[in-house]
């Protein structure tokens, strides 16, 4: 099934910003964040079409996830 990925702030070092992938169905978050590189410990926000998710959230053909990095300052 086709996901877009968009990739936002720090994550988008070495990657493409945005880029339509190939996963299997019955993919999960987790997956596409470890095909791209992530570490989980560096995740901040994730979204599949606007609306907040978790790790083991499943995917759906036509999905746009988004993945945010922890974001600090003050």
């Amino acid at each position: 099934m086709q996901v877009t990925v968009k990739l936002f702030a720090s994550f988008r070092t070495g990657r493409l910003p945005i880029e339509v992938c190939e996963y299997p169905v019955g993919a999960t978050v987790a997956d596409v964040v470890a095909d791209k590189g992530i570490p989980v410990a560096e995740l901040g926000i994730m979204l599949i079409n606007s609306r907040h998710v978790a790790l083991d959230r499943e995917l759906a053909e036509g999905d746009i996830l988004a993945i945010f990095p922890l974001l600090g300052g003050g």
